[in-house]
């Protein structure tokens, strides 16, 4: 399967830079995937899609302020940084730029040396394994001195840190948010709740991988990254009870999605609580196992968002569902307006 059969043209103005000021004032766009059929709506109406008993599973992951600005130790040179994960025992895997000025052995320090790293290793994809030292709590320092890692295509300054996170993450980790989940309120949640439709979590930990483009012909020759996921014993029970008396499971985003497929073709259709790494690469011919539904938002053109979202709707139903929304200027990307699909 070509990639390029996941292309679309999109106007640069349409790429939202900003969140709006109310996060439940999104618009929805409503695909039916099995007609194809499309209904333009409001965010606040997701209510009148979901019935008491359906499932909505949300990534409980917190993004990191993970974009560290320093200076070379030895010469003073200004180094970025961006941690994209733990390895325990205060080591990271990161991206630096430029890279060219971090080679083993390079000091780097960090808020006139309230933090200061040594690269220790490079990696196979020209990332660093940097080793940390500070005094005090890691994370606390990170708050103090690090910024949020906004994607490549938004330009503007983000203003509040909280609007790049959910109103319930909880476990810190990812590089990107999962951003399908930053149209909802605590309140809207509990209107969604009081309906009697069920809220489950899981974490999965984004990484940048997310926004990397596929630079590969065809669809099966790209390789996905690997991203942390966990699934408590809790949400295990909640979706495997909705499955089994016919309730549906809706994904709110995709890495929600590739979560539960994960575990889900692990089991033959259940979940059990688990964590471990993933790098599912869900596309056209995939078959669900768990998902019934997924509220996402507008991908890249040629991504494997795109590519996943097109799975669940099929490729043509997805292709005209966002020429419509061009049409319509619906925002697009991490800020931008919500797609549900049933």
């Amino acid at each position: 399967m070509n990639v390029d059969q996941f292309d679309f043209e999109l106007p640069e103005r349409l790429i939202a830079q900003h969140p709006l000021a109310e996060r439940t004032a999104s618009r929805l766009l409503v695909l039916d995937k099995r007609t194809g059929a499309i209904a333009h709506r409001r965010f606040v109406d997701l209510r009148e899609y979901l019935q008491p008993g359906d499932v909505l599973v949300l990534n409980d992951s917190r993004v990191m302020p993970a974009r560290l600005i320093g200076v070379k130790a030895d010469t003073g040179a200004h180094i970025e940084l961006l941690l994209l994960r733990s390895l325990g025992e205060d080591r990271w895997e990161t991206l630096v730029k430029p890279g060219k000025r971090v080679k083993i052995g390079t000091e780097i320090l960090f808020g006139e040396g309230l933090l200061r790293c040594v690269c220790e290793a490079i990696t196979d994809t020209g990332g660093r394994i940097v080793r940390f030292q500070y005094d005090g709590i890691f994370y606390e320092i990170l708050d103090q001195l690090g910024s949020m890692p906004l994607p490549p295509y938004i330009h503007a300054r983000l203003e509040d840190k909280e609007r790049y996170q959910t109103v319930y993450a909880r476990e810190r980790g990812s590089a990107a948010a999962p951003t399908a989940g930053l149209h909802f309120t605590r309140e809207y949640l509990n209107e969604l709740e009081q309906k009697g439709v069920r809220l489950a979590y899981l974490t999965l930990h984004v990484g940048l991988g997310t926004f990397r483009p596929v630079s590969a012909d065809t669809v099966e020759e790209h390789v996905m990254h690997a991203e942390y996921y966990e699934i408590s014993e809790e949400t295990a029970r909640i979706v495997n009870d909705a499955k089994e008396a016919g309730r549906r499971i809706i994904a709110v985003g995709t890495t929600s999605c590739r979560t539960l497929e994960t575990v889900g073709r692990e089991h033959g259709g259940r979940l059990r609580p688990q964590s471990g790494w993933t790098d599912i690469f869900i596309y056209p011919g995939f078959t669900f196992s768990v998902v019934d539904g997924l509220l996402t938002n507008f991908h890249l053109p040629k991504s494997t968002l795109v590519m996943l979202v097109s799975a669940l709707a099929g490729r043509e139903n997805v292709l005209a569902a966002y020429r419509e929304a061009i049409a319509r200027e619906y925002r697009f990307f991490s800020f931008g307006d919500a797609m549900l699909i049933v």
